[in-house]
């Protein structure tokens, strides 16, 4: 179900990264609240400390929590300085591979399009788990083309959707491990579930998914025309 607020969100997500961890110990997963104007740095701090205290998979590994940047690694530090040993920015730990592969978990935060060859050279020095929170490796910007079709067939289609909270236009996506997407529509008393999904739904799913036996009607054949664009893209 969909979760009350941003802290029971915090808590869907930890038990989902457990399970995903504990299904694949050595497995590429992600965590995605998209939530407008979210605030990500004091999230993921406590979702760190709670992933550290958690049972189970995490066993004796180790966790190293790794920014995008020096400036986001020193906020980290000077907010959560009990965390402080286990922040890394990217640049950093690349430093540290070169004495050889990393191990343990690797929670990634908010890598970028920017970062994306650094990224992927830092995975692939990396023996353990990897968890990437608020990922945006993909961008418009380089969306058409070989170099973009080539990056989603290989790197990127490497990575699964641990726990995903999506707020939409009149509607939700939610997918927590090992469970199904699930599509929620919004209603005058709250979100209802409409439809579950094995792989995430496109644009096109969800639009005929939402519309139900009513058919899609304009707006729902717009919606259509751009998933059918995007598509196209890729």
């Amino acid at each position: 179900m969909l979760p009350a607020d941003l802290r029971a969100a915090e808590a869907q997500a930890l038990a989902a990264v457990v399970a995903a961890l504990g299904a694949e110990p050595k497995g590429r997963w992600t965590v995605d609240w998209r939530f407008e104007g979210l605030r990500l740095l004091p999230v993921v701090l406590r979702f760190s400390e709670a992933l550290l205290g958690s049972a189970g998979p995490m066993g004796d590994q180790a966790l190293k929590v790794l920014f995008p940047d020096a400036g986001a690694c020193a906020l980290a530090k000077r907010d959560a300085p009990e965390l402080a040993p286990l922040c890394s920015d990217l640049r950093g730990h690349m430093r540290v591979q070169s004495d050889g592969p990393s191990r343990g978990v690797l929670l990634a935060i908010g890598p970028s399009q920017s970062d994306y060859e650094d990224f992927e050279s830092v995975c692939g020095q990396h023996l353990g788990a990897m968890v990437v929170i608020n990922g945006a490796l993909e961008d418009a910007a380089v969306g058409i083309g070989s170099v973009a079709r080539q990056r989603r067939r290989g790197f990127l289609s490497q990575w699964q959707a641990a726990y995903s909270l999506i707020p939409l236009d009149g509607s939700a996506l939610r997918r927590a491990f090992p469970g199904s997407w699930e599509l929620y529509r919004q209603d005058t008393d709250g979100y209802r579930l409409v439809e579950s999904f094995d792989q995430k739904p496109d644009a096109e799913q969800q639009a005929l998914a939402l519309a139900g036996g009513d058919g899609l009607g304009v707006g729902g054949n717009l919606k259509m025309v751009d998933a059918f664009i995007e598509g196209l893209r890729s």
